[in-house]
């Protein structure tokens, strides 16, 4: 009985993850254009926020549990949770996006967003060197994320440009009643696949590590990779390749830093540091196929894609012990 109710559960999630999606996207990119702002600082932004929502619940909710409560195994499901969404967002859902259309990326993403994403990754490495998260860590992530969202809004309003075709816009009070109606169906749609699956993998014996980079990380991620994969195919690349990226710095500099300032000290499962590594090399080698054709053309969404489920393949090993790390 309860594997019909987790089925009907995912399917309802999915549906309202594709309608709101198709909704949140049109909202976003007359949202920007009425505001004269690229259509990137949206989706760094306002989209990338409300994508993220499912991660903050679950990541913040999970170290709550570990710093109020003692149930100590929860902080592997929120650092896991956070590490796995961002690859899975980074390697899967630009992968997948690429190979249905190659993805342009513009010249802020090169020069201002991979670097912030890569020197926020490589930042997380030594804060974990010590198998804990400190309250002082949490409270510098929190910083660097209020002077990450500080300076895009610096640079949005310094940027301002007037739309040339107004007659494609709607009204700013139909936009910002899409965004929220869309926002709400991803979130609830998102929370639907979630706890299905995840009761799913916990009811079959998986850890809290395992469930929280794979089936809690890609959970999360949906509203990513539907609002990308809907943006892709609409022609708003920059919304696309915003929305990953800005979900991937709001992951690891608000939702963890929240997460730790609240429940810190957060200990932190040995063999996450691997899974960060992974992540770095991740971060680094999109920026190197974008700066090559300032595109991530098929091959490369297709080499990115492989190298996720590659990734997969190695959790699974690692899971059931089949190697020893």
């Amino acid at each position: 009985m309860m594997y019909v109710f987790w089925i009907c559960g995912l399917i309802m999630g999915f549906a309202l993850l594709v309608k709101g999606a198709d909704l949140f996207v049109d909202g976003a990119a007359s949202f920007a254009r009425k505001l004269g702002i690229s259509a990137a600082i949206v989706g760094l932004t306002i989209v990338a926020m409300g994508t993220s929502a499912p991660e903050a619940a679950v990541s913040i909710t999970a170290g709550i549990k570990a710093g109020f409560f003692g149930q100590t195994e929860a902080t592997d499901m929120a650092v896991g949770n956070i590490i796995g969404s961002n690859l899975f967002n980074l390697l899967f859902i630009l992968g997948v996006c690429a190979i249905v259309m190659p993805i342009p990326i513009f010249k802020d993403s090169l020069k201002r967003d991979f670097p912030w994403a890569i020197a926020t990754t490589l930042l997380f490495i030594p804060m974990i060197m010590d198998g804990k998260l400190k309250l002082f860590e949490g409270i510098i992530l929190l910083v660097l994320f209020v002077s990450y969202i500080g300076w895009l809004l610096y640079k949005s309003i310094k940027n301002r440009t007037v739309a040339t075709d107004q007659t494609k816009l709607m009204s700013m009070p139909k936009s910002i009643l899409l965004l929220i109606v869309g926002l709400a169906m991803i979130i609830t749609g998102g929370q639907f696949v979630v706890n299905c699956a995840e009761d799913l993998a916990l009811s079959l014996g998986m850890s809290q590590t395992i469930v929280g980079l794979t089936i809690c990380a890609i959970g999360t991620s949906l509203p990513e990779l539907v609002t990308s994969f809907v943006a892709s195919k609409k022609g708003e690349s920059e919304l696309a390749v915003g929305n990953v990226i800005g979900s991937n710095i709001f992951n690891l500099l608000f939702i963890l830093g929240a997460t730790v300032t609240i429940s810190s000290p957060l200990t932190v499962d040995s063999a996450m540091m691997i899974d960060t590594i992974i992540l770095l090399v991740a971060t680094t080698g999109m920026l190197i196929f974008s700066f090559t054709e300032k595109r991530v053309n098929r091959v490369e969404g297709t080499t990115i894609f492989i190298a996720y489920l590659l990734y997969t393949a190695f959790l699974i090993l690692r899971e059931f012990n089949i190697f020893c790390l």
